[in-house]
């Protein structure tokens, strides 16, 4: 099998594909840090779902397969969702958890009426929109992978040059305020950053995975660290690792889907977090309530034994 990956590696294509894969890991780990921290992990699944009838409506309109234009309607789609659920959160007793399970259940369902349609009409055959709900990687051409890796990049920008209003604004929005920084238009910015996210990346792991890459990285490096700078990089580090290791087994076996590799690649990521990482991780913590044992136990045994009675 690794020689086999090898011999693919020479293809061009395979690294073009390799290279968005890590592109798309990097920045959604990046983006997926403060939506993490923000307590809105949902928030990367809603519009990764919301994402597929903006697909759809594009391809309906264009009949074109065009990435840019899949980006275009997705975009869309996603504030129109992120708007959404802030509308009801706002103007209703709903919580957010409630109104992101809501809009995500409303678009995914719209999304495979649509995708049904289109796969019954004269084009369904050609057009292989259901691809976009799981992904699929190898079916992507180089145009595609430049813009993936063209947009990944200004993702990692974005959040490199906004990163102290960022950091604000996922532990204290009521001191970044009080500082005078936009809150609104910074959190609806983070929004339409993780929608990009979600577009760009569903050709390759799909729109039923897309969370995973945005979550599991984060999730992840948190077991690492304390500081939020060493997480972000983790977790960037953490997501490119997985793209890369789903794109080198998909590599070596054509049956193998490269986005759901990836998928499981940050999961093992993630378990070998939870059970290595120090301070945090299982067997740390195991290790130390070992060795407050034995130094207690030493503490106890090397005390002089009091002798009782009165003079």
């Amino acid at each position: 099998m690794v020689s086999t990956a090898i011999e693919l590696l020479q293809d061009p294509n395979v690294q073009w594909i390799l290279i968005a894969s890590v592109l798309l890991g990097i920045s959604s780990g990046v983006l997926g840090s403060f939506s993490y921290l923000r307590k809105q992990s949902l928030m990367g699944d809603a519009l990764a779902h919301a994402a597929l009838p903006g697909v759809c409506i594009a391809f309906m309109l264009t009949g074109s397969k065009s990435i840019l234009f899949f980006l275009i309607g997705a975009a869309v789609a996603g504030l129109i969702a992120t708007f959404g659920i802030g509308y009801i959160t706002r103007h209703s007793r709903i919580k957010q958890d409630a109104a992101l399970g809501i809009v995500l259940s409303v678009f995914f369902g719209l999304g495979i009426v649509l995708l049904t349609q289109i796969q019954h009409s004269d084009s369904g055959n050609q057009s292989g929109l259901d691809k976009f709900l799981f992904g699929q990687a190898a079916g992507m051409v180089r145009s595609d992978v430049i813009t993936m890796a063209i947009v990944s990049c200004l993702l990692v920008g974005a959040c490199a040059l906004l990163y102290k209003e960022f950091k604000l604004l996922s532990f204290d929005p009521g001191f970044a305020r009080g500082l005078g920084l936009p809150v609104a238009f910074l959190d609806q910015l983070m929004m339409f950053l993780i929608v990009v996210a979600v577009v760009v990346g569903i050709q390759a792991v799909g729109v039923v995975l897309m969370a995973a890459m945005l979550i599991t990285p984060a999730v992840s490096a948190r077991y690492w660290t304390e500081r939020l700078g060493v997480m972000v990089a983790l977790s960037g580090l953490f997501g490119g690792l997985s793209g890369m290791i789903g794109t080198l087994i998909s590599t070596a076996d054509d049956h193998l889907p490269t986005g759901p590799l990836s998928v499981l690649a940050a999961t093992s990521l993630f378990v070998l977090s939870v059970l290595f990482a120090p301070k945090r991780g299982v067997v740390s913590k195991l290790l130390l309530r070992a060795s407050v044992k034995r130094q207690t136990k030493a503490e106890i045994q090397s005390r002089p034994v009091e002798r009782g009675g009165t003079a």
